[in-house]
């Protein structure tokens, strides 16, 4: 898998999962958004930055994933790029 499409897939199961995943493009501000994980009224938000590399977008996701879906990833098949993003070891 390249990361373009571990990126899509992560945001998938997010969204399966119930975690709302927003992504913030260029505002023009000249404050520059980093990507995070938020709760907002109670509720699980991913914020990604487009700023921000592939890469660093994926690890936000990965965490967000471990520590707010666990039930969702176990049993679940997924092939071994994503397993190994998601194992918690």
């Amino acid at each position: 898998m390249d990361t373009s499409e571990i990126l899509d897939r992560l945001v998938e199961l997010a969204q399966e999962a119930g975690i709302d995943v927003r992504v913030l493009g260029h505002g023009g501000s000249d404050v520059s958004p980093e990507s995070a994980v938020v709760k907002v009224r109670g509720e699980v938000w991913v914020v990604l930055a487009a700023a921000d590399l592939p890469e660093q977008r994926i690890n936000v996701l990965a965490g967000a994933l471990r520590e707010h879906a666990g039930e969702l990833l176990q049993g679940r098949y997924l092939p071994p790029a994503l397993r190994d993003l998601l194992d918690p070891n």
